[in-house]
């Protein structure tokens, strides 16, 4: 690629690209490439000037090197990358309006008074048809205010207020759905499947393999907990599917053989081979558009309240004016009354408030479902954490493998290894990495693979049953047993380890203690909470009672509960929530998507289980708890900016009716400055809430 150096300071670059002119496919294409080149810490591409802002750490040269290298036909993006990036359309936005303010002021310029009342008479026609039909239809709503104030106006023969107001409305109408526009699409994209990895079957066997290597035709395995990445047909297999996210249904359904499954919706028990109908990622992001458009889920409380308050406002706006006519007898004061219209503003800035929310909630990598849960967060008075993969590192390690019978641990490892890649979590991915370092194979070796949530999983590897998973599953469940001789050996484990149990024909065959170090901000995170008005915080957890309590005096959680299954947590929540308090729960596993579920607001982290980042209604993909910290101030400031708009819009609208009435201002400077204040509210509640 040819490129000129513009401007540079230490660690921050802006390039020209040398080239005839940029599209945005162009600009998305660079952007994606300069994102995933090393040490490039940020970056910004503009593909109306062909410029690039390149921030980076580490040489010069190595970044020169880089973009040197680039050409556009040899970078492989994500499919549906830039087909649903959102440039273009953001490009589209920004040119209607810019050709919205320049024809108004040139037509006011340079089009002779007379024409430019009969083109404002024309283009009346199309609001006052609104407002009849809005009447026609039995409500009054704010399409028959509109209506009256330009049909007034027209009909005194004021067009240049007329026109005032259908050009405000006009740019008010256009910054909404702009803005409202953006904000689905960037929670959209941030919702939309990013599966690298699935379980292809070939030759009989299972294969794990690239998402892209996919065909129509092919036949994939999905196990419990998992995803489903592709549209298709069931083959073989029977399970319970979640599809609220594509389809709204709480309830899960129960797909088996010719059943057809959607990507994007969830096994949440048993398990399922599809044939591939289409591998397109395109038909997901529309899916998704289409969902979060219809979803009242995006209204908040607040907002609900606000546009129900203006629906209410219309018919008292309308008696005021006629009111104000029939005490006064004067047109101008009338009208100055009906060209302040409170449910413009409030139905206006809200809903651009809660959008613009999620939107920069987005850019913490913070994905949030609907405004509700915003509302909830800063609400809730109670927030429960899973210990596993929240407060402790989403990265355990497996420390030990302890042998309680003839094989070695490297035999042991790997057979626990075998078993455990099937199956989405933190301790499962702990030994499988393990086995991956150490080099060791596991082939498919076993039978059918059976998984237990919050317990474990059984299989048979050459006629033997083996299972792996917690004491409870192991030795309660299942009934297993300790050889003899190895009573002192299991006594005195390494208590600072989880413990994953794995016997052989019901015998201990082996322990392998995995190390859960707690996370450093866990402590500090738990007092911010405490700090932000959250009056309890519970930590819940499968751990030994020792454990759960070491962990939660180190964190200064209010309670813990050790030794919980899944039903236990979901069980919790419901009290709190029965209680009166407004609860948070927060996990990565199959195991707290009840909990999830039946929280108030459910917050999946990190890279836990698909199910649970699928059911959650927030998802925190950074692996920092600090960002639950920052959700909760977002959630905190944005209650307050909703407020704040309630009284300016108020505020300013009845001074504004006070000064028509009195007759200090026409109706012309009154629909001005209502428009102005309206636009002017709407346009800061699109200005980020965290500095």
């Amino acid at each position: 690629m040819k490129f000129i150096v513009k401007h540079e300071i230490p660690g921050r670059i802006r390039i020209h690209v040398v080239q005839k002119r940029m599209s945005c496919e162009d600009a998305d294409i660079l952007l994606y490439y300069l994102l995933n080149t090393q040490n490039v810490t940020d970056a910004k591409v503009y593909e109306r000037t062909g410029d690039a802002a390149i921030c980076y750490t580490g040489e010069r040269c190595a970044l020169i090197h880089a973009l040197k290298r680039f050409r556009y036909e040899d970078v492989e993006v994500p499919e549906g990358l830039v087909e649903n990036s959102g440039r273009s359309m953001n490009a589209k936005y920004q040119e209607k309006l810019i050709m919205k303010v320049l024809l108004r002021a040139g037509s006011n310029l340079m089009i002779p008074a007379p024409v430019r009342a009969v083109w404002t008479g024309i283009k009346a026609v199309k609001y006052i048809y609104q407002g009849v039909r809005s009447l026609a239809a039995g409500k009054l709503e704010v399409a028959a205010l509109d209506a009256t104030a330009i049909g007034v106006s027209v009909i005194r023969g004021d067009m240049k207020t007329a026109g005032s107001v259908m050009f405000l409305l006009g740019v008010g109408e256009l910054l909404e759905e702009w803005t409202h526009k953006k904000s689905v699409g960037d929670l959209a994209r941030s919702m939309s499947l990013n599966i690298s990895k699935v379980w292809l079957v070939k030759d009989g066997q299972e294969v794990l393999v690239s998402a892209s290597k996919i065909q129509p035709g092919d036949e994939v395995i999905v196990h419990m907990g998992n995803v489903i990445p592709f549209d298709g047909i069931v083959t073989s297999g029977e399970a319970l599917v979640n599809q609220a996210s594509m389809t709204g249904e709480s309830a899960p359904v129960k797909k088996d053989m010719d059943g057809y499954v959607y990507a994007g919706t969830v096994v949440e028990e048993g398990e399922l081979t599809i044939r591939v109908k289409a591998v397109s990622g395109s038909t997901r992001f529309e899916k998704i558009v289409k969902m979060i458009e219809d979803s009242e889920k995006l209204k908040s409380g607040l907002e609900g309240k606000a546009e129900h308050l203006a629906d209410k406002l219309v018919p008292y706006t309308l008696a005021g004016t006629i009111l104000t006519w029939i005490l006064t007898r004067n047109v101008s004061k009338a009208l100055a009354v009906l060209m302040v219209d409170f449910s413009c503003a409030l139905k206006l800035a809200m809903p651009i408030s809660v959008l613009s929310a999620i939107r920069e909630a987005g850019m913490h990598n913070i994905t949030v479902k609907g405004g509700k849960y915003m509302e909830a967060v800063a609400e809730a008075a109670t927030i429960v954490f899973d210990k596993t993969g929240t407060l402790t590192e989403a990265r355990p390690t497996v420390k030990e493998v302890v042998s309680f019978c003839e094989m070695n641990e490297q035999e042991l490892l790997r057979i626990a290894a075998c078993l455990e890649e099937h199956f989405p979590h933190s301790m499962a991915k702990a030994v499988v990495d393990a086995a991956k370092q150490q080099g060791l194979e596991h082939e498919e070796m076993h039978s059918k693979v059976d998984y237990i949530v919050a317990h474990g999983i059984s299989s048979t590897i050459e006629g033997k049953r083996v299972i792996v998973g917690s004491h409870h599953f192991v030795f309660e469940d299942e009934k297993c047993r300790v050889r003899e001789g190895n009573q002192d050996k299991f006594e005195h484990l390494p208590e600072e380890c989880s413990h994953l149990y794995l016997a052989i024909e019901q015998e201990l065959a082996a322990v392998i203690c995995i190390e859960d170090p707690l996370r450093e901000e866990a402590a500090p995170v738990i007092n911010s909470l405490k700090k932000s008005g959250i009056r309890k915080i519970v930590m819940m957890t499968g751990d030994s009672e020792k454990t759960a309590a070491s962990i939660a005096e180190k964190v200064g959680v209010d309670e813990y509960y050790s030794e919980v299954l899944p039903e236990d947590k979901a069980r919790f929540v419901e009290r709190e929530k029965e209680s009166g308090n407004i609860v948070i729960m927060i996990g990565d596993g199959i195991n707290d998507s009840p909990a999830l579920s039946a929280a108030n607001v459910g917050i999946a982290i990190s890279d836990g289980a698909e199910i649970a980042r699928e059911i959650a209604d927030i998802t925190i993909s950074a692996d920092n708890l600090y960002e639950i910290v920052t959700l909760k101030l977002l959630s905190d400031s944005l209650m307050q900016r909703i407020r704040k708009n309630y009284r300016s819009i108020v505020g300013i609208n009845t001074a504004l009716i006070f000064l028509g009435v009195g007759g200090i201002i026409q109706p012309t400077t009154s629909a001005l400055l209502h428009n102005t204040s309206t636009l002017t509210i709407s346009l800061m509640s699109m200005k980020n809430l965290l500095v």
